[in-house]
């Protein structure tokens, strides 16, 4: 899957033919007052790097419209055959990608035969727009099979990220693709070579792979993707699926330029040290966030987390290992180094990198260092009056859970919570783990979150909130001591997914200033699926909701009463 930077561009624009407007132009537009480029990335027309994105957003007056169809059908990703849910028939889906300030609306239609889908736009705050954020039992009923559902939403931040079906393990079978938000940058750079999804990848299907992480075992996945290709060694295989036509990504960089690289975990259960031979990174954002630049010679994602990096141009031209950096100790994988990719100075070569990697390979499941993670955008947490402690603990019924107050979400997909909320009712299911949260005041107002690992296991766990991005006050090994005097609250790491340690805490805190119910859960797919998670419903009487977006819910919710699953509900619904 060699590809020039030329070709990179070509083939965009000939892959998005059918999703994106012709008369929009895929490079980014000049604004007025200072056009953004290579030697002025901090610039954004009337806006920069110093805008506050939570109170400002440019207005385009400008959508970009996408049509997305869930299908099942054959693939061979890494040259093993067996069949995958994709969106329009690739792994990854069609990348989503839109100016920072623009309308969004994106046409999802159904074709699978025998499942519901939703789908979730992971790390988007859906500011008083809360019935796009397509969690089904949540936001929405799931679309039945042969019906479609628009979603529409703004882009009120920038940076990189992904979207995915949220219901139950969807995602792990392929549905799911790269966002892309154009906005201004904390560093400069000559080209953008978008969005490189990490992923582990199994040959069995993920609903069958269920059934053993139903009785508490991580299943092993055969190996990786990096951007939806790789090659398995089929040598000396008797087995007809393997078929050895995979293909390593590649990519190929000129001397002394400068590419951005949008990294995202799309993982089921994996962690993931990006680097690539003989070139350092410059890391210039977390999640949704800018922040102030540092050079590593690697990084580390857990699920669901992005880091935008910059890769400087700069070793003899050769052939080099581009490689995801798998962390054993965190998932067993039956091929964990195989997950690479090649970067090329010669777009002729075919020649295999014999590079050598200077990383020392981590043993920690964690995030990158906090002290590294500095927002650009210089922002305290202040007043805290909602504090909430919850502790993470197991129990085994009818299979393997994870509870929060000893209570496991398991979500009912036709009557979601903002079914309830629209009944006016006041009390919710306990299988939804709700937590009311309300602003008390006219001022700022933070609630803080905090979670306590009791279960002993000692595995880390990747929590990600919807409808915010939150502040990590405190993330550490041992037990919360109860006191918030110890958080950090002068411009800590901010994100939409942070690590809780195992047999240890996270504490995060996020501004009361968008109305709905939000999901916080724990993004390895079987952990969501045997329930750790919980919601918050934030300030139920302020939820706006248009008339329009009501109908489309309630017609959703129509559709699916009168759909028959193939088959039962047999997790938490996420």
């Amino acid at each position: 899957m060699k590809q020039s930077l030329a070709s990179i561009l070509a083939l965009a624009a000939g892959s998005y033919a059918s999703v994106i407007p012709s008369s929009r132009e895929m490079s980014l537009l000049p604004r007025q007052a200072c056009e953004h480029g290579p030697k002025s990335r901090k610039c954004w027309g009337e806006h920069s790097i110093d805008t506050n994105y939570y109170e400002k957003v440019p207005d385009t007056n400008h959508t970009v419209e996408y049509w997305l169809s869930a299908v099942e059908g054959p693939c061979s990703p890494d040259g093993y055959e067996r069949t995958c849910m994709t969106f329009n028939g690739t792994i990854p889906g069609p990348t989503i990608i839109a100016n920072w300030g623009d309308n969004v609306k994106v046409h999802v239609t159904n074709n699978m035969k025998s499942n519901g889908t939703a789908i979730h736009w992971h790390g988007l705050h859906m500011k008083e727009n809360v019935l796009a954020d397509g969690v089904p039992g949540v936001t929405q009923c799931p679309i039945a099979p042969g019906e479609s559902m628009t979603y529409q939403f703004r882009a009120t931040q920038y940076g990189s990220s992904w979207y995915h079906s949220h219901f139950s393990l969807q995602y792990s079978e392929g549905l799911f693709g790269g966002i892309i938000f154009n906005g201004p940058a904390t560093e400069n750079y000559d080209e953008d070579l978008g969005t490189l999804l990490l992923q582990d990848w199994g040959h069995k299907h993920a609903f069958e792979l269920w059934h053993t992480a139903k009785g508490g075992r991580p299943p092993r996945l055969d190996g990786g993707l990096v951007n939806g290709t790789n090659t398995y060694d089929c040598t000396g295989s008797t087995d007809p699926k393997c078929l050895g036509t995979g293909k390593k990504f590649e990519a190929v960089f000129e001397k002394d330029k400068s590419y951005r690289l949008r990294l995202v975990n799309t993982a089921v259960d994996a962690v993931f040290q990006f680097s690539i031979d003989g070139h350092k990174l410059k890391v210039i954002s977390n999640d949704f966030v800018p922040i102030v630049p540092y050079e590593t010679d690697s990084v580390q994602l857990t699920v669901g987390q992005r880091y935008d990096v910059i890769v400087q141009a700069n070793a003899a031209p050769g052939d080099y290992w581009l490689r995801g950096g798998y962390v054993g100790t965190c998932a067993p994988n039956a091929f964990p180094q195989d997950i690479t990719g090649i970067i090329r100075y010669d777009a002729s070569s075919t020649a295999t990198p014999e590079s050598t990697s200077t990383v020392t390979p981590s043993n920690s499941c964690l995030d990158e260092p906090g002290e590294n993670l500095k927002p650009h955008l210089s922002l305290d947490v202040g007043n805290m009056p909602s504090v909430i402690f919850t502790e993470l603990d197991t129990v085994t019924d009818s299979y393997f859970k994870w509870t929060i107050n000893t209570s496991s979400l398991i979500l009912d997909w036709k009557d979601p919570t903002m079914a309830h909320v629209f009944r006016n009712e006041s009390v919710f299911p306990t299988p939804y783990n709700v937590y009311p949260v309300n602003k008390k005041t006219d001022a700022p107002e933070w609630a803080v979150l905090v979670i306590q690992d009791e279960s002993g296991f000692n595995l880390a766990h990747p929590i990600h909130l919807h409808g915010h991005d939150f502040w990590v006050l405190a993330q550490a090994s041992g037990v919360f001591n109860g006191s918030t005097e110890s958080f950090n609250t002068k411009n800590p790491p901010r994100r939409d997914v942070a690590t809780l340690p195992g047999n240890g805490y996270l504490a995060i805190a996020f501004a009361l200033d968008n109305p709905g119910a939000w999901l916080v859960h724990c993004h390895i797919a079987w952990h969501a699926s045997q329930g750790l998670s919980l919601e918050f419903v934030e300030d139920v009487d302020k939820i706006k909701v248009k008339e329009a977006d009501k109908k489309v819910f309630e017609d959703t919710c129509k559709s699916w009463s009168l759909h028959t699953p193939a088959w039962p509900q047999d997790d938490s619904g996420i």
